[in-house]
Formats: structure tokens, C-alpha cells, sequence
């Protein structure tokens, strides 16, 4: 047995095969992969790794799979269907972020290809093979469980790894990140709403949802969500940042095509990048080693639905300072707020005080007005090909019009 002492969920114990699935050079990378790419520049202590939050999953996912046998006995096979299970979870939660690349979802955009993708090349490399074998798990059921197949033959795991809402990943990440930044709006009851997770049956199958007595906690781990993503994932810095580290990236990668064997592409974390930038001559390089800001802020809008506003202020400003103009929708990313939920489709079951099984939009007010599609719009504009003063003055003139709003959030 090997205990980790971690500062969000304190001792967490690996068995003995874990720990050497742990020690593989494949895992290790994970020390050199910041969680929060270049969140650092914005927040300086969010220096954490993608390994601490590995174990922090782990952690988090082990305790939720114990919390629904515990209640929910009658929905496994046997003693030797739930050690199986059990397993299984534990070693997809740490392999679930080997596939990602230096600093991450800006990596992919370059690259072209998609963090799970890797994590299906990685799980076929032999000695990951050899370690899965000594833990007893099936390759197939942790990939599964990581891509959250349709046809991964553990629905609820593939809930707790990769679920839509309430995945061990999501558990651990904001508990981690809140407390790497110093974010006090994005903790929430933990303890409570792990303590409230149960199975339910429905349509002749197993699902997670939460107890009533839970719902609380639900609704803190919604709005914990809904204040990182406002402080943290969409910080205006670390956007700017982002995108001149895509810049550097494509001068670094002239052919991505060239990172696409696994073997070259485990070659490269965010220290061999940040290292080879140290002589690099582009304006974009100098930026990143110097903490320079080569763009600015014209104007944002936190969790718009309506676009209008947005794209009056977009089209003035294109048409002042044409190609200095840079729009950045979050809607291209993977997050959407606070709950995922595509029209038609439910967010997290919760079973009611009279027995029933109702979406949680239906047992809580607040969760009903946060949940589904809330993006975060922001307008930036060149330092040097355009007046940062104009543009926003401008933008602010557009949304006083557009809007009868008495002022706009000052960057």
C-alpha cells in the first residue's frame, strides 16, 4: 500500500500495481502538464500538475463508487462484481488525461487531434498493457469508461469518469483549481453531495442521481462551476495568453503532422515547449517569456444569450480596425454552463421527498435558471494596430444603446 498525502483530500492510498502504474513514464509526464495551462500567468500559484489532479480524481471518483455501493448494494452482481468495478473505475480515473498535450486544449487545437484520441494509442502501447493486466482490468473497459462510449458495458462508471455533470474529473478540478487560485466561490459541499449520490433505476437500467437531501449541494457545485468558469477558464488574460501560445505553437509545429507517433508526441510537455522558446525571435515567443500582453479587452459579455449587442459591437469594430480585431466564443469549447444539457435531455436525477425521480432543473429553482447553454463573449483588440481607448469606448457607446444598460463592466 502507498499513501500520497495530498492538500484537497488529504492521504489518498494506492494498492501496489497502482503505484506502479503510477511510476510509468507515461503518468510521470503528467507532472510536466500544468491542469490550468497558462492560467498561471493570470493566477500565480496555479502552477499544479495534470498528475496531482489524476489523484485527486481518483480520490474523489473512489469515494463516490463506495458511497453507491453502499446504498445501492442490489444493483451489482456480487462481492466479485464490485471489487471488478471498483478496480476499473480507479485505474480510468488515472489514466483519464494521459492523452493530453502541452498545455492542453491549445495543443489540440494545433495539433488536430483530440486528447482522447492519444489516451486510445496509449492504452495500446505494450507496457501500458502489462500494467492494466496486473491490475485485472479489460484495456477495452477503461477506454471505454475514458470516452464514455454508448457501448461501454458500465454506464454509471462511465458516469463517474466521463459523465456530462457529475464526473469525479469536474469533482476534483474545481475543489483543485479554487484552491490553486484562491478562488473562494469555487468550492462547494463536497462532502454532502458525495454523501447524497445514489442509484436509481430507470427504463430497466441503473443511473446516478442524487438523494433530496442533496440538492443544496447541487446547487453550490453548479454555482462553484459558474465562478471558475467567470474568474478562472475564461480569465481575459489567460485567453490572451492562449492564444499567442497557439501562435508559438504553430512556429514550433511548422508540421504537426510530425507529433502524430505516439513516441514523438510524448516527447513534448510544457517545460520542452517553454524551453525552446527561450531563443525564439518571434514578437509571440518574447511575449510569452516576458509576460507581455498583445492584446486587450475591448468589452465581454458574461453569460449572454442574446447576441445582439455582441455583434453590433464585433462589426464596428472590424470595420475600424479590420484584422486587429479578435473574437473569442466560448461556445467553441468543449464547457457549457453550469449543467449540461442539450434540449430534450436531462441534467442530474434527483428523487424527491415522496419517492419520484424528477431532473434536478424541476426539484431546484436556481438550478433550473443556470442550466443549458450560457456562453462567455469577449472582444479584444491588437495593442499595436489599434487604440485600446477607442475600442472601448466605442463598444461601451453600442452597448448603452443596444441596451438601455447604465454602464458596462469595466475590464
Amino acid at each position: 500500500m502507498k499513501r500520497i498525502f495530498d492538500p484537497v483530500h488529504h492521504f489518498i492510498e494506492l494498492g501496489g500495481a497502482e503505484a506502479r502504474l503510477l511510476d510509468a513514464p507515461v503518468l510521470q509526464r503528467m507532472r510536466r502538464l500544468r491542469q490550468l495551462g497558462l492560467a498561471y500567468l493570470a493566477y500565480p500559484s496555479a502552477e499544479h500538475s495534470r498528475f496531482s489532479h489524476a489523484l485527486g480524481a481518483l480520490a474523489m471518483g473512489t469515494r463516490v463508487f463506495d458511497e453507491l455501493v453502499r446504498h445501492g448494494r442490489a444493483f451489482f452482481a456480487g462481492d466479485a462484481d464490485v471489487a471488478y468495478q471498483r478496480k476499473l473505475v480507479r485505474a480510468a480515473l488515472i489514466l483519464h488525461d494521459i492523452g493530453h498535450g502541452p498545455f492542453s486544449h491549445a495543443c489540440e487545437d494545433v495539433l488536430g487531434i483530440r486528447h482522447e484520441d492519444r489516451t486510445r494509442a496509449l492504452l495500446e502501447v505494450p507496457h501500458m498493457r502489462a500494467h492494466l493486466d496486473e491490475l485485472g482490468v479489460a484495456a477495452d473497459d477503461v477506454l471505454g469508461l475514458i470516452l464514455g462510449s454508448s457501448e461501454n458495458r458500465y454506464p454509471v462508471l462511465g458516469e463517474i469518469v466521463s459523465g456530462p455533470n457529475l464526473d469525479a474529473d469536474r469533482m476534483d478540478y474545481l475543489l483543485r483549481d479554487a484552491y490553486f487560485t484562491g478562488v473562494a466561490g469555487g468550492r462547494y459541499d463536497a462532502d454532502q453531495l458525495v454523501g447524497s449520490l445514489r442509484l436509481f433505476e430507470m427504463d430497466g437500467r441503473a443511473v446516478m442521481g442524487i438523494d433530496r437531501r442533496g440538492v443544496v449541494a447541487l446547487e453550490s457545485f453548479v454555482l462553484a462551476r459558474y465562478m471558475m468558469f467567470a474568474s478562472v477558464y475564461f480569465h481575459h488574460t489567460t485567453r490572451i495568453f492562449e492564444r499567442t501560445l497557439q501562435q508559438v505553437l504553430r512556429e514550433l509545429w511548422p508540421d504537426p503532422r510530425k507529433l502524430d507517433p505516439i513516441e514523438e508526441f510524448l516527447r513534448w510537455d510544457d517545460f520542452r515547449v517553454l524551453n525552446d522558446l527561450r531563443d525564439a525571435p518571434s514578437e509571440a515567443a518574447r511575449a510569452l517569456r516576458e509576460r507581455t500582453l498583445l492584446y486587450a479587452l475591448a468589452a465581454e459579455f458574461n453569460a449572454e444569450h442574446d447576441l445582439h449587442a455582441y455583434e453590433l459591437c464585433e462589426a464596428a469594430l472590424r470595420k475600424r480596425w479590420g484584422g486587429a480585431v479578435w473574437s473569442d466564443e466560448q461556445s467553441q469549447l468543449l464547457h457549457r454552463l453550469p449543467l449540461q444539457a442539450a434540449p430534450g435531455q436531462r441534467t442530474v436525477w434527483v428523487r424527491t421527498g415522496s419517492g419520484g425521480i424528477v431532473d434536478a432543473r424541476d426539484a431546484s429553482d436556481l438550478i433550473a435558471k443556470l442550466s443549458g447553454k450560457a456562453y462567455w463573449r469577449k472582444l479584444f483588440v491588437e495593442r499595436s494596430r489599434a487604440d485600446v481607448s477607442q475600442a472601448r469606448a466605442l463598444c461601451r457607446e453600442i452597448v448603452l444603446a443596444a441596451t438601455g444598460a447604465r454602464s458596462m463592466p469595466e475590464s
